[in-house]
């Protein structure tokens, strides 16, 4: 992912502005503590996550809650605007309106239209490559405006169904990351997370989107791509290294998450 430097950075605010460009392929967010609106902001780029397609236009937005990852594939560049802050500016703009506790955590969506979200994001970008002439205020100004916005039409109900914390997110992503070539079960992530087996399976999806079962997948389609276009290991012992069974394992569950063969990827 290639993103430009950040030009505006409004104290009271916390708002970062960045314009986000991805070469195509796989794209991956990473969890981090703080939210993040991403607006598509270039030509139409269509993809896939898990089995769904998708055609990503100008103006569609995604919501990352705080500690949310995400990952699917692109079948071109594709650019962006993502508007990054901590949750701690929602909360205090919750404060400021008089708006009972817990209402400062925003629901995860994805692909959605909303004029006037996307209207402040051009505003900030383009405040941002100007290099920021209309100085703090204007930025803060808009922050506000932001917070105000998803405050009144995107955050979660008070008794909203429980995910896995941030940390316990961040254990399992951890855990699953630096094991990739080994059995992974669910029982063991289960007790990675100090969570019930069962609970364990809803609270994961809830989190990230996807079973657990289908994560381990696409992270495991991630590194033998990365394997592969590196050329140093044959595609047998790609497969082994990214954990899969054998050969043709790794070349059915590239084929369902990119769209492409071993052979193409290693050619590309």
């Amino acid at each position: 992912m290639d993103e430009s430097a950040l030009a505006i950075t409004p104290g009271r605010a916390g708002l970062q502005v960045d314009l986000v460009e991805t070469p195509g392929g796989v794209v991956e967010l990473k969890p981090m503590a703080d939210m993040r609106i991403r607006v598509h902001s270039g030509e139409p780029v269509q993809g896939q996550c898990g089995a769904q397609r998708f055609v990503y236009t100008r103006g569609d937005v995604d919501i990352v809650a705080a500690g949310q990852s995400d990952i699917w594939h692109e079948d071109g560049p594709g650019r962006s605007v993502v508007l990054r802050f901590a949750p701690a500016l929602l909360e205090r703009i919750a404060l400021e309106a008089g708006l009972p506790p817990g209402r400062a955590a925003l629901a995860p969506l994805h692909q959605f239209q909303d004029a006037h979200l996307a209207h402040i994001a051009w505003a900030l970008e383009a405040e941002r490559q100007a290099g920021s002439p209309n100085g703090r205020l204007y930025a803060e100004s808009l922050g506000t405006a932001l917070a105000v916005h998803l405050l009144g039409r995107y955050t979660l109900a008070r008794k909203a169904p429980p995910s896995l914390s941030a940390a316990q997110l961040r254990r399992v992503v951890d855990y699953i990351e630096n094991r990739l070539d080994q059995d992974l079960s669910l029982p063991v992530l289960a007790g990675v997370a100090h969570s019930s087996m069962s609970h364990f399976k809803t609270l994961f999806k809830r989190s990230l989107g996807v079973p657990v079962h289908e994560y381990v997948v696409q992270r495991r389609v991630e590194r033998a791509r990365a394997l592969l276009r590196q050329g140093q290991l044959p595609a047998s012992q790609v497969a082994l290294a990214a954990g899969f069974a054998h050969q043709s394992h790794m070349a059915r569950a590239m084929r369902r998450v990119l769209g492409v063969s071993p052979g193409m990827l290693r050619a590309q």
